[in-house]
């Protein structure tokens, strides 16, 4: 862990904000410091957790909510402008996903199809490069591709085609349980991956 990183561990004798903490370890993980990015993941994991839980009401679904965020905030990380406030920059991705998941549950309610998640975009910020969007598709696949058979396949199903439990259940053979063990495990896992290609 870098001098700099231990210095954001420890805060600076109280007198950094959450905001202005998080901002710090954002610029430093664009610089390329995992330990800094390790530590705001899991600083931002609980206040993930309160806020979807104020907004979503299916306390079964939360995780995967706050998976998906987290995915969010990894694909678009080189996107945030650490000269601007972090936590609305990280609000305005939980309210995306939070509506892209009450839109996914809205549609499987009316049988409609899902339309996968839209890139982010932010005014005043620059766009991606193809490249960098192509680096991240990429890391996604690979990360994807790295699961067990079955992880994949339950991640391919209720992530990417947008079903319910219910249906991947019926298509899998899988219990809904079984089902949902398997998509928080290989969530975690392609977490994991994603944080160590950083």
């Amino acid at each position: 862990m870098s001098d700099r990183t231990t210095n954001y561990a420890r805060g600076r004798a109280g007198s950094d904000t959450r905001e202005e903490r998080w901002r710090n370890l954002m610029r430093a993980a664009q610089d390329g410091d995992q330990s800094a990015y390790s530590i705001l993941l899991s600083e931002m994991l609980p206040i993930l957790r309160a806020v979807v839980g104020k907004r979503w009401r299916n306390r079964q679904d939360i995780e995967d909510i706050v998976q998906d965020v987290l995915l969010s905030v990894h694909s678009v990380r080189q996107t945030y402008d650490p000269a601007r406030p972090f936590l609305p920059w990280l609000m305005t991705i939980s309210a995306r996903r939070i509506a892209d998941a009450a839109r996914r549950v809205h549609a499987r309610s009316t049988k409609e199809t899902t339309v996968e998640i839209m890139p982010e975009t932010f005014a005043g910020d620059e766009t991606k490069s193809f490249e960098q969007v192509s680096d991240d598709q990429e890391l996604v696949r690979a990360a994807l591709m790295a699961l067990p058979a079955g992880q994949r396949q339950a991640i391919e199903l209720m992530k990417l085609q947008g079903l319910s439990l219910q249906e991947a259940s019926k298509q899998t053979g899988k219990s809904v349980a079984s089902l949902k063990v398997t998509v928080h495990r290989a969530m975690k896992a392609m977490r994991q991956a994603l944080k160590g290609e950083m």
